[in-house]
């Protein structure tokens, strides 16, 4: 049995566009995407890649097909996960994301991990997971196994005004993972949709927020903080522990 770390590169909310060209707050969200991609191709030991949601500005159908080229022409040879986030549509995430590297399940990991992508998309841009979603969690369990949980939205407030766009029912979805953490396994909870990096933590499990490829957000909905790229990467250790890293290619 390996002891060695499992490795996942977390990318999110690349926000593309039909014209590749197309800038959000002056950044060209097309190359963006492609710069991420290639470093994440280039870095060793990345076990898998998850796509933690918001492929599209738009909402083009065509802005699904130049993800798919942006993977394509990355060459990765690693899984690709993806799940929906607010701008998304489930469908054409599924009719469109079919290369091999794509991966439509929602549960992996290695000896010591399980990884659940849990979706959190609703009809608002705010997030809500539902009784089914985390009955289903339960029941997938492996309670032999730490646990990572992914997600579109943030679970917890961070401090500025994504939180109105954040998890709409975290008291239940809160007192739930309270009742399944009974053995202490759920490690961590790793999202995107802030736009933002950063590192929380409740009831003794952290949480981290995922800077986006696209762009970083400033203080208000009006400014951007950052046109520059970035991606997270984790490393799950066989303890249970977690370290992380903010690449900025």
């Amino acid at each position: 049995m390996s002891e060695k770390s499992f490795v996942i590169a977390q990318f999110t909310d690349c926000h593309l566009f039909a014209d590749k060209n197309a800038e959000h707050f002056g950044a060209n969200v097309w190359q963006n995407l492609l710069l991420v991609l290639a470093n994440i191709a280039k870095t060793k030991n990345i076990d898998c890649a998850v796509f933690t949601g918001d492929l599209t500005q738009d909402h083009s159908e065509t802005s699904y097909q130049h993800f798919v080229e942006a993977v394509t022409q990355a060459q990765l040879t690693i899984p690709v996960y993806f799940l929906a986030g607010n701008h998304d549509d489930r469908a054409l995430l599924t009719s469109h994301l079919i290369a091999p590297t794509f991966q439509t399940n929602k549960s992996f990991g290695n000896d010591f991990w399980q990884v659940q992508l849990l979706d959190s998309k609703s009809d608002t841009p705010s997030g809500v997971i539902s009784p089914e979603s985390l009955n289903a969690l339960s029941k997938k369990m492996d309670k032999s196994k730490f646990q990572l949980l992914m997600m579109h939205h943030h679970p917890l407030n961070i401090g500025y005004y994504i939180d109105q766009h954040g998890l709409k029912n975290q008291d239940y979805f809160w007192q739930t993972i309270t009742q399944l953490n009974n053995s202490n396994n759920i490690k961590a909870i790793a999202c995107g949709h802030v736009h933002r990096a950063s590192q929380l933590s409740k009831q003794n499990i952290a949480i981290y927020t995922c800077p986006a490829t696209s762009i970083q957000f400033g203080e208000t909905k009006e400014q951007a903080g950052s046109i520059t790229p970035s991606y997270r990467i984790l490393y799950l250790e066989a303890n249970g522990t977690i370290n992380s890293d903010i690449i900025t290619p």
